[in-house]
């Protein structure tokens, strides 16, 4: 039986690779940066979060009162020797209004800010663990081309869907690295500062570039 909270054992030591996927050092991580242990229960909650309020809450079914038609009993109450019955527009028969059904709502609600950071954090920590993430040293097209793109997921065997992170230090590099890879299916571009926990579990693959975990983790020790 697994715990809603998993302790880490110590440091994590990733592999850092270039564009073409060749390992060109390593990277020390503590992972008390990233909240040190992983904590089902807050993912859980955030997850939610952010899906509740991607709701639009525009669903909405007619009641017996808004259902067209006449409010006439069918037919008189005694001596026919059926049931009673009333109005066509009770929901008891085909055509008629639902009973307690849903009408628009809003869904949204939100977390302490607090607990949404540390879910986020959370969540990254939780994917480097899985080595379910690929550290890059850098991404960066000679131009906006999905091919290069698409070129450069294949050299770091990312084949599925995934998240790409850059940091501020890959802001020159934003809109084209962003607008090579919108056309690929599955795959989303962000800054590590728009991380939330939804984002960075949803997808199979995480991609960081060195500015982006330098700026999740801020006392990483790269060699």
């Amino acid at each position: 039986m697994t715990t809603a909270t998993e302790k880490s054992a110590g440091p994590l030591y990733l592999q850092v690779v270039n564009a073409q996927g060749k390992q060109v050092g390593t990277v020390e991580i503590d992972p008390a940066e990233l909240g040190g242990a992983v904590n089902k229960q807050l993912l859980h909650d955030a997850v939610l979060m952010y899906l509740a309020n991607q709701r639009a809450g525009t669903h909405s079914t007619l009641r017996r009162g808004e259902v067209a038609g006449s409010t006439k009993k069918l037919f008189r109450q005694k001596g026919t020797g059926n049931a009673r019955a009333g109005t066509r527009r009770t929901n008891k028969r085909r055509g008629g209004g639902t009973a307690k059904g849903p009408k628009p709502r809003d869904y949204e609600y939100h977390m302490p800010k607090k607990a949404v950071r540390t879910a986020t954090r959370m969540a990254v920590l939780s994917r480097l663990q899985d080595q379910e993430a690929v550290i890059v040293d850098e991404v960066k097209l000679p131009e906006i081309k999905t091919k290069a793109m698409a070129g450069v997921l294949k050299a770091l065997n990312v084949a599925t869907t995934c998240l790409i992170g850059i940091g501020q230090g890959d802001i020159d590099e934003k809109q084209t690295v962003y607008r090579s890879a919108r056309n690929i299916r599955g795959v989303e571009v962000l800054p590590a500062q728009q991380f939330n926990a939804y984002q960075v579990l949803r997808p199979k693959k995480l991609v960081l570039t060195r500015a982006a975990l330098s700026e999740l983790c801020k006392n990483a020790k790269w060699k």
